[in-house]
């Protein structure tokens, strides 16, 4: 089988490449997938990088989730052969994964392959930090680089909750667009003094929660647009810089700060909540009314150009990986 493979952790278009290995087969509790396509999340750069929080056991296979069908399954599986499949597992950036049946969640027709094969990563982490915020209906959540797939995530499931938003750009190219999807206020943090029309916007408030993937300055003045007894989720550092945190303001405002990793929150969660989030997910993504958009395929041997591609500024889509 082909699959794309890095040998060091570094620049991405510099370091993947398409390699030639057996075809894996599943063990107990396995699913071998055929993948039929697989997305380019930054979570996914960041592993290449050797900057994500697990860590690439070298030579490595690359991207975490992707959809595709069952073609062989191991001892003990309950999901039948020929099955569609999104899942969860490193190596999706390939023609094959092998991936244990927890891992694997069957899909209903409603959902096709391109918005399939971004159900795990974007879509549970919407789904789970809003639920995290505690942010209720008519009040006040903001998203930083809102105009990323999360982002675009985020907006929606606000506005489905009845839960208002205002988030950041740093270009204004897609703020109209941005607002059919449901989004409030936008700010650009470029030209506008955030906490100051967050001030206005709020009536003097604040918002009850952040979610931040930027860090950096974006992170230390969306801290000032906190209120009273709010909280600041953080789940990315797209900026690479980490922010300076004002302890005067977490004091005296009583914000709580707390990191978020989809990762660790999936495995400490009850198992009923895991499967409300599931299959809240689905039902969700089924429904017809959630946009993810996709920009672009690549197949394997165009890895530079989506890898390249997908860290482009004033992107509309997701980019995805097509064996």
């Amino acid at each position: 089988m082909r699959t794309i493979q890095l040998e060091k952790t570094g620049n991405p278009a510099e370091i993947l490449n398409v390699v030639e290995k057996p075809k894996p087969q599943p063990a107990a509790e396995e699913v071998l997938v055929k993948i039929i396509a697989a997305p380019v999340n930054p979570s996914d750069i960041s592993f290449v990088q050797g900057r994500y929080g697990i860590r690439p056991e070298l030579p490595s296979g690359a991207g975490f989730e992707g959809v595709g069908t069952i073609e062989a399954a191991g001892a003990d599986v309950r999901l039948p052969v020929g099955s569609r499949v999104s899942f969860t597992a490193i190596g999706s950036w390939g023609e094959y994964a092998v991936v244990n049946q927890k891992a694997a969640i069957p899909l209903p027709d409603a959902i096709p392959d391109d918005m399939a094969a971004q159900l795990f990563v974007n879509p549970f982490t919407a789904w789970a930090m809003v639920e995290e915020s505690g942010v209720k209906e008519g009040e006040w959540l903001m998203i930083t680089a809102c105009g990323s797939a999360y982002g675009k995530l985020v907006i929606q499931l606000c506005r489905k909750k009845g839960i208002k938003t205002v988030g950041t750009v740093r270009r204004d190219g897609l703020n109209e667009d941005l607002k059919k999807l449901g989004l409030d206020e936008v700010v650009n943090t470029e030209t506008e003094d955030l906490p100051k029309r967050v001030n206005d916007i709020t009536g003097g408030k604040g918002v009850r929660c952040v979610v931040d993937s930027v860090g950096g300055t974006t992170t230390e003045a969306a801290m000032k647009c906190v209120g009273q007894g709010g909280k600041m989720l953080i789940f990315g550092l797209l900026s690479q810089k980490n922010p300076r945190l004002d302890v005067g303001l977490m004091i005296f405002k009583e914000i709580t700060i707390q990191g978020f990793w989809l990762t660790e929150w999936m495995r400490k969660v009850d198992t009923q909540t895991r499967n409300q989030t599931a299959q809240g997910v689905i039902g969700w993504l089924a429904s017809g009314e959630v946009k993810l958009p996709v920009e672009a395929t690549y197949g394997l041997d165009e890895i530079v150009k989506a890898v390249e591609h997908a860290d482009a500024p004033g992107r509309w889509g997701k980019i995805l990986i097509k064996p």
